[in-house]
């Protein structure tokens, strides 16, 4: 960087101490045997703070009641920011899981071998309670503490998040069973990673995962044919069964049971079994693991496909209501999507403005150019809508669930009408924001990491730095646990039959909307789009989708700063909308660029 340059261009030696020195200039000598100086290169980002340094995350968290978990945030932020634990995800993406069928002997084992790496980082993860704190420590702001720790370890890593999030989405359906769950309460709960392959009966602590796919149906679940027979004289629920069949995407192998979706010879519909790694007597159960998944990201995780041979299983729910049954499953798996590609949008978007504010380019530091400037306000402003969306569906599943329980006695009791509209708004975001959210934050996170990546250059593009990285796990979240077409669907079903529930949201949304008539506009274009004809309405459904999310992102920033939401609602919804959101970097110029970047990174983020 040029010396003589304005006082902006030094900011970054203030920044960070290790900056390198600025390159020469004229025709100062080299030393001998040398070619170059290595200069104008930003330095690693290490050793700052994930949690304090989010400022939006900060405000979500208060405003959802959970300022009580904020020190603990803290302490896992500074943990995560350390050039230790970064090291940590470079090498458990480098090392990818190895599959061991069988032992020297040729017994069949199915054994998967981690990078300790990888164990290093599911030990973080339960250590801070986020495979079950809203389960396991109830109390207000319990769901939004979980998730906003679940936000900052997923901008270190994304594959030893998915068993740690199936593990948690597993706790509500098998709390049903209470036999079962009295059994597994121990293991679940524990702050401990135990990663020896070993019957639960010995295990300290244990993972849960998912069988759905079979290569037949894909998100069809209903064409499954894997058949599971009593395996003695009783049937039914609680009953245990053998399965014959196959799933194409088993994740993850390793973890201690799954629950998998199966037809039983003695109902016509799919059922729902929990289906352990050993079986009750100690010995492997019969889920022969086939190979695991090259996939183009994640590649920390394991994914497999695996045959079941007279498996093992327990029945979970009524016969006959599998996809019922693991449909609660999977509305948790789906939030933590959104909270995944909303966390790979801060950490590439972090990465973006420090590297900016280090690089200099025609006499000036990136950050200091008024076009690299727009592209950084823009991605800040879609990273935080991104972040205060997902921590409200934090707080509407906790509201949602607490509220059921306690509907058959606000019934009995009489409820007054603001109680019931506001479980009724609740259960709105949950079942129908949730879905539209994962559809469109997923998607956004593919178009984000990819513009984050160019702000990085050639730099970017490379795997010694985490941006290819991110690049590579963004798609992931949009086809997992239901792809975008599966998801959109999925909000015009919910739009169905809740009607209610979506009429007590838009009209929430109508009474915040009140005065400001880009808001108001916007609702009344959702409300044409859903008085469609039938057909016009499902070739609508991502359009219809994308609306909600834009809408629900425009309500929740006002509760922020006004210039936030006001540069938000201006590019997404209103006069601008047309010719922005394509591409980032097209804020018009009313707006102040770099405020909105330094909200995103505040000056003093590295330690020293």
């Amino acid at each position: 960087m040029d010396s003589t340059d304005s006082k902006n261009s030094k900011a970054p030696t203030e920044l960070n101490g290790s900056m390198n020195t600025p390159a020469p200039t004229g025709a100062e000598a080299l030393a001998p045997g040398t070619t170059h100086e290595v200069t104008n290169q930003a330095p690693p980002l290490a050793d700052y703070n994930l949690f304090t340094t989010d400022v939006a995350l900060g405000e979500a968290l208060a405003r959802a009641g959970a300022d009580w978990h904020r020190e603990a945030l803290a302490r896992h932020g500074a943990t995560l920011g350390a050039a230790a634990t970064l090291a940590l995800a470079d090498l458990a993406n480098r090392h990818a899981p190895e599959l061991h069928t069988h032992s020297p002997r040729g017994e069949r084992i199915d054994a998967l071998e981690f990078h300790p790496a990888w164990h290093e980082l599911l030990a973080l993860l339960r250590a801070e309670g986020l495979h079950a704190l809203p389960f396991s420590e109830p109390r207000p702001g319990a769901m939004a503490a979980r998730c906003a720790g679940y936000f900052l370890h997923a901008q270190l890593e994304s594959g030893s998040l998915c068993p740690l999030t199936m593990t948690f989405a597993s706790i509500p359906v098998l709390q049903r069973e209470p036999a079962l769950f009295e059994a597994l309460r121990e293991p679940l709960y524990a702050r401990e990673h135990d990663p020896r392959d070993v019957p639960l009966a010995t295990k300290r602590s244990m993972m849960i995962g998912m069988g759905m796919t079979e290569k037949q149906g894909g998100s069809d679940v209903r064409s499954n044919r894997t058949l599971a027979r009593p395996a003695g004289v009783a049937s039914g629920r609680g009953a245990a069964y053998l399965l014959t069949g196959h799933k194409w995407f088993f994740s993850a192998p390793q973890c201690d049971a799954h629950l998998v979706l199966a037809r039983s010879t003695e109902h016509e519909g799919l059922s729902c079994f929990f289906v352990p790694r050993f079986k009750p007597d100690g010995t492997k159960n019969a889920v022969h693991v086939q190979r695991l998944k090259d996939k183009l990201g994640n590649r920390s995780n394991a994914s497999s496909e695996v045959e079941f041979f007279d498996a093992w299983g327990v029945m979970v729910g009524d016969e006959g209501r599998g996809i019922a049954t693991i449909i609660e499953m999977a509305n948790y798996t789906r939030l933590d999507c959104v909270i995944g590609s909303a966390a790979l949008m801060r950490a590439a978007l972090v990465q973006a403005i420090h590297h900016a504010r280090h690089r200099s380019a025609f006499g000036r530091a990136l950050a200091d150019q008024p076009l690299m400037q727009n592209v950084l306000a823009d991605l800040a402003l879609e990273s935080e809508a991104a972040t205060v969306l997902f921590m409200r569906l934090a707080q509407a599943f906790e509201e949602s669930a607490s509220m059921d329980t306690a509907a058959n006695a606000a019934r009995a009791a009489g409820a007054s009408a603001e109680e019931s509209e506001r479980a009724l708004e609740a259960r709105a975001w949950r079942r129908i924001v949730t879905p539209a959210a994962k559809f469109w934050v997923c998607k956004r996170a593919l178009a984000f990491t990819g513009e984050a990546m160019e702000v990085w250059g050639g730099n970017g593009y490379v795997e010694e730095g985490p941006m290819a990285r991110f690049y590579r796990e963004a798609p992931v979240n949009s086809i997992w646990e239901g792809s975008g077409n599966v998801m959109c669907l999925d909000v015009l079903r919910a739009l169905e039959r809740d009607a209610d529930a979506a009429q007590a949201l838009f009209l929430a949304w109508r009474r915040e909307a009140a005065g400001h008539p880009a808001l108001g506009a916007a609702l009344d274009q959702l409300s044409v789009l859903l008085n469609g004809a039938p057909g016009t309405r499902e070739a609508s459904a991502r359009h219809i989708a994308q609306q909600i999310v834009l809408i629900a992102q425009a309500m929740l920033l006002r509760a922020g700063p006004p210039e936030v939401a006001e540069a938000f609602i201006a590019t997404r919804l209103d006069e601008h909308a047309a010719d922005c959101g394509r591409v980032f970097g097209t804020l018009p110029a009313r707006f102040d660029h770099a405020a909105l970047v330094e909200r995103a990174l505040p000056l003093n983020y590295i330690r020293v």
